[in-house]
């Protein structure tokens, strides 16, 4: 059984059916599931919760489809991990890292996948369809598969290599647009009014969007039901970081958790930062930008979730940061480094924005806090491939693996010498 009851409008409040349509045909504002929240309250318990797959379809009762409809690849319920060591080396008591480097295409996007395709697959479409930046094409693409549904697939061409391999083995058709995903978004709105797919993030973007609340619900549960002090988590569209704190609303609502007061916060590269910038501009009014950094995955210069972001930030008490591309890869490995996550530049992102939120005091030392890792490292190897350190190569011999090791510790020990 499903909770959804409508469609709402985020501007004027309108309501519509529960169809494939996203925007208020009054205001032209985004639409948004409307939920029964009492019957909700009355079906999930913890115990259920609890009792419920280790996946994210635990939470079917919060989720806008018919659980019958599902393709259930093994997304979500990923790890909460306590990261000491990264928490010492950014100046925190407290942190945790959400992994969903883990999941089965190895970004949180199977999250949202999960919960579109149930939906259409629930609306009758037969085939799906995205606007993406890599990881959506991924996810997309290995969700369809295991539908045996047709699968169209439309990315920038400039993307890493990682990501594109890893949505052409799944066999969709695979489109590389020329420009940014701005573009690519724009011909893919054009074509949903013309050909019978379901554009998982433009057609059934209302639903689609709601995936992401089973992060928040994931992360109230994993501590204990109840939620941190703070959020680090990146920014592309805002929709992530605005169904986080969405979702932790909606289980205090229903009575799980207590009322949450955690402070919310955005992580951006400098390349495409149009939220960040408009936070130390103290407007809510972003100014689209042309991306320019290697974080791909959050490189979206005009945000459909801008605005609600910024609003989030100011309500919640949070704020955002933004790093240069240096910063994001030293983020990379930082991560690698402290916690074995290898992370891909979202991951960066979020790590080295954190890092400069503690060193400026804005996230205080005692604030137990939570930082999204969003995708997998593999993904985007071009950012660190001249990075790490050359493999000691040696013949098969003790005597000369000893020479190269000791080769390789003096140079280490002279290189930090001279830093």
């Amino acid at each position: 059984m499903s909770f959804d009851r409508a469609l709402r409008c985020r501007e004027c409040g309108r309501e519509y059916p529960l169809d494939p349509i996203f925007s208020c045909e009054f205001c032209f504002g985004p639409l948004e599931v409307a939920y029964d929240y009492d019957g909700i309250r009355e079906a999930a318990t913890r115990d259920s919760i609890e009792r419920g797959p280790s996946t994210l379809w635990r939470y079917a009762d919060f989720l806008p489809c018919d659980p019958q409809h599902k393709v259930d690849i093994g997304t979500g319920y990923t790890p909460l991990i306590k990261a000491d060591r990264l928490a010492k080396a950014v100046g925190l008591d407290t942190l945790w890292l959400k992994n969903d480097t883990v999941n089965p295409s190895w970004s949180f996007k199977d999250r949202v996948v999960s919960v579109a395709i149930a939906r259409a697959r629930q609306f009758g479409f037969d085939a799906m369809a995205c606007a993406s930046t890599g990881n959506l094409a991924n996810s997309v693409a290995a969700h369809s598969a295991a539908a045996g549904m047709e699968c169209f697939v439309f990315i920038p061409d400039d993307l890493e290599q990682g990501k594109v391999v890893g949505s052409a083995i799944y066999h969709p058709t695979l489109v590389m647009v020329e420009g940014s995903y701005d573009d690519v978004n724009r011909l893919c709105t054009e074509l949903s009014m013309s050909y019978p797919w379901a554009f998982v993030n433009i057609n059934v973007r209302p639903y689609y969007a709601e995936g992401s609340r089973t992060l928040a619900f994931e992360v109230a549960e994993q501590l204990g039901w109840r939620t941190p002090d703070h959020v680090v988590a990146p920014m592309a569209s805002g929709s992530l970081f605005t169904k986080i704190w969405k979702g932790f609303q909606e289980f205090h609502k229903v009575g799980l958790i207590d009322e949450p007061h955690t402070r919310m916060s955005g992580a951006q590269a400098t390349g495409c930062s149009p939220i960040a910038t408009a936070y130390e501009a103290e407007t809510l009014n972003f100014v689209p930008q042309k991306p320019n950094t290697i974080a791909r995955s959050l490189a979206i210069g005009n945000p459909a979730d801008g605005y609600y972001a910024l609003k989030q930030m100011q309500e919640t008490g949070g704020g955002a940061a933004m790093v240069t591309d240096d910063e994001i890869v030293q983020g990379i490995k930082l991560l690698a480094e402290t916690e074995g996550i290898f992370a891909e530049t979202a991951g960066g992102v979020t790590v080295a924005c954190l890092k400069q939120m503690v060193d400026a005091g804005f996230i205080r030392r005692d604030e137990e806090t939570v930082a999204f890792i969003t995708g997998a490292g593999l993904k985007t190897l071009e950012a660190v491939i001249d990075e790490v350190d050359e493999p000691v190569r040696v013949t098969a011999n003790a005597d000369r693996f000893v020479e190269a090791l000791d080769a390789r510790r003096s140079l280490a020990g002279a290189t930090a010498g001279g830093a």
